[in-house]
């Protein structure tokens, strides 16, 4: 098993913060393992084509031809969803 730090949040408070296992769960989609990857962190799973989006929005032209795609996805109601859906995670990974 390779290391990995751990974390500070987890450390501390016993809890497991959402970003929890999120290196572990990028190191097993690395391996194509996508089940292992889910189960060490599945919030990463949605993040990371969210993020591809916005790479793509900002440095490949993508705002010229998808003009309503980064309000859409990167608009203020779009922040307040994925930061909600971030704690809610959060909250959930602790209590399930």
């Amino acid at each position: 098993m390779p290391l990995f730090p751990k974390c500070p949040f987890l450390l501390v408070t016993g809890y497991e913060c959402p970003g929890c296992g999120s290196q572990r769960a990028v190191h097993d989609l690395l391996h194509l393992d996508v089940k292992g990857a889910f189960s060490q962190n599945a919030l990463i799973l949605f993040l990371i084509p969210y993020i591809l989006l916005g790479i793509y929005l900002e440095f490949f032209d993508g705002k010229r031809r998808f003009p309503g795609l980064e309000k859409l996805f990167f608009g203020k109601w779009a922040a307040i969803i994925v930061v909600s859906g971030i704690i809610i995670y959060g909250v959930l990974r602790n209590v399930v």
